[in-house]
């Protein structure tokens, strides 16, 4: 089995981080969101993986995979030169697949527990196509799937607006070869795309069988700025261990705290699940549950919860910064008093600066 993962959307709902950072690449919990993909990918035993990019994402992306992650597994980049839908990410992606069975995943999604067995599971099905259902309130923003009470597909529908299930397809999905015939016969939706969804539907259309499974845990789409707030929340409450590699200087670490190498904590109280990457200074600070700070990062004088904080960022005299994502070397400078609110709450894209009173 091959995996394809798709990685070459603009991410327009969290700009302005992605202006100049792929969705992807944004961190939850100890690393970026695709890397956890990646390890969904090799601990279901897959190792030939191909990465659906656009030209802006694909340097990025080849950067943050690295040598040493291609060692564990061949991957190889396929461009997709315009958006054209997650069908079409398929059709290109041809050449690659060839005749072979494979895992798609789609890069800004995480699940709880990774795909190890629901790929054992379509190993044993036989069928032509199985996909990864998750219950929600609302489903008509998503792929709906029609099930039968053994898990059989009966019928898809993208955004319903009268959906008979509140079963959504989430973005994980196996199939064989068959599904290039069924892309073949779609056509493009009124958003000029090639869905996935009608594509499957096309496939029972030919008489194939499509199987589900349930979802029983999480599932994290990060297509928002509170999404990837949210995401760290629930990667770092599920994940975190405590591992205090950096010095802490007459300070206080409560719970579960990861602390990199080359960190400082200088007279400051950090209380987790957080985590603290390598060469960040931390000095008179307050540092709450729920915060991701990323490697270079300064915090003087401050307090913060519930944030991601990227890479080489200062933060000083801020009363109380919560809920908020900070881009890389951004600059957000309060004056320490008692005047202004007691909580701020920012979205900043990377080298912003700010002054205030707070």
């Amino acid at each position: 089995m091959k995996a394809l993962v798709l990685a070459a959307g603009k991410g327009t709902r969290l700009r302005p981080l992605t202006h100049t950072l792929p969705k992807h690449l944004l961190p939850v919990g100890n690393k970026p969101i695709l890397l956890h993909v990646l390890d969904y990918i090799v601990e279901a035993g897959i190792e030939d993986i191909g990465i659906v990019v656009s030209p802006d994402t694909e340097p990025h992306i080849r950067e943050a995979i690295g040598e040493q992650r291609r060692g564990r597994a061949s991957i190889e980049f396929i461009r997709q030169s315009e958006p054209g839908g997650l069908a079409h990410a398929v059709q290109i992606a041809e050449g690659f697949l060839d005749d072979s069975e494979f895992l798609m995943f789609l890069g800004d999604n995480l699940v709880q527990n990774g795909v190890k067995e629901f790929v054992e599971a379509f190993y044993v099905s036989a069928c032509d196509a199985s996909i990864l259902l998750k219950e929600v309130d609302d489903p008509r923003p998503f792929g709906v799937a029609d099930v039968d009470a053994s898990g059989k597909v009966t019928r898809m529908l993208e955004k319903p607006k009268e959906p008979k299930s509140n079963l959504v397809v989430i973005g994980v999905y196996i199939f064989t070869s068959e599904i290039h015939k069924a892309i073949a016969r779609t056509k493009p939706s009124w958003r000029g795309e090639l869905e996935i969804t009608d594509a499957m539907q096309s496939l029972l259309e030919m008489g194939k069988e499509i199987r589900s499974c349930v979802l029983p845990g999480w599932w994290l789409d990060i297509g928002s700025n509170q999404g990837l707030i949210e995401a760290n929340r629930v990667v770092l409450d599920a994940y975190s261990e405590r591992d205090i590699k950096g010095k802490a200087l007459n300070s206080r670490i409560e719970g579960r705290v990861q602390v990199e190498e080359g960190a400082r904590i200088v007279n400051s109280l950090v209380r987790g699940p957080a985590f603290i990457a390598t060469d960040c200074q931390i000095v008179n600070s307050t540092i709450a549950p729920f915060t991701n700070i990323r490697a270079g990062t300064v915090v003087e004088n401050s307090s913060v919860e519930r944030s991601v904080i990227l890479e080489a960022c200062r933060i000083a005299r801020v009363r109380s910064l919560t809920d908020s994502v900070i881009g890389r070397s951004s600059t957000l400078l309060g004056f320490g008093n008692d005047t202004g609110p007691e909580k701020v709450s920012v979205c900043l894209g990377d080298d912003s600066k700010i002054e205030m009173e707070c």
